[in-house]
């Protein structure tokens, strides 16, 4: 999943992208609201985190412009407030905003509300199964015959951006997108590597991860399982 982190503290920035990028997100970092603005306008975001005191263009302008767009209208939001604020608050759910996280605020707190929101913007159900892997959306933790599966934070990036997408394909384009974030030096190749890697883990799992030529990656159940 790609993030957009908006926050014009450099130092709470780069702790809050640090900690998701750990977690097995793509994290783009931009401390300006109309550096955002142009980002969101050119590239795909699952979910942003929008800090509200700005430069600029505040916050609530970029949340504004987001809403009137098709391509970045249904997108989560959640806005980062001052302690107490409650006219920000106001302003921001009024705008379109899905939630709030009051600073200063915990590190799992910001990520069950990320978890919350995504897994409501794919409408699925909490757990996925496939052939012998379950995969919790609310943990994104994955067992295969109720054994943990082992994944780096990449290799979990592609599984929950394939199981995203059951039933369709996915481009390596746009999988690339889900797993790196643009200051990272990487080419689209690089995605053949960490599915290469899936599929191993994946083996006697009844999982089956399909190149479609043209298409991209498909994951299904192998039509053994």
């Amino acid at each position: 999943m790609r993030l957009l982190l908006v926050e014009d503290h450099a130092e709470l920035a780069d702790w809050v992208s640090r900690a998701l990028t750990q977690s097995g997100y793509a994290v783009d970092v931009l401390h300006r609201g109309d550096h955002a603005d142009h980002a969101l306008l050119t590239q795909p975001y699952d979910l942003v985190i929008l800090d509200l005191n700005l430069p600029g263009l505040d916050g609530l302008e970029v949340l504004r412009r987001m809403r009137e767009r098709d391509t970045t209208r249904l997108v989560p939001v959640i806005v980062l407030t001052a302690q107490g604020s409650t006219e920000d608050r106001v302003r921001g759910l009024n705008l379109g905003a899905d939630d709030y996280l009051p600073k200063p605020f915990e590190l799992s707190e910001l990520e069950a509300r990320i978890k919350a929101l995504l897994r409501r913007a794919g409408q699925q159900a909490p757990t996925v199964r496939l052939g012998a892997l379950v995969f919790d959306l609310n943990s994104r933790l994955a067992t295969v015959a109720d054994q943990p599966l082992a994944l780096t934070p990449r290799e979990l990036a592609v599984l929950e951006a394939l199981i995203a997408r059951i039933g369709r394909p996915i481009a390596r384009e746009a999988l690339f997108e889900k797993v790196f974030s643009f200051d990272e030096e990487a080419r689209t190749e690089a995605i053949e590597i960490y599915v290469h890697r899936l599929r191993k883990k994946l083996e006697g799992s009844g999982v089956r991860i399909t190149t479609l030529r043209g298409l991209g990656y498909l994951i299904g159940e192998a039509p053994d399982a």
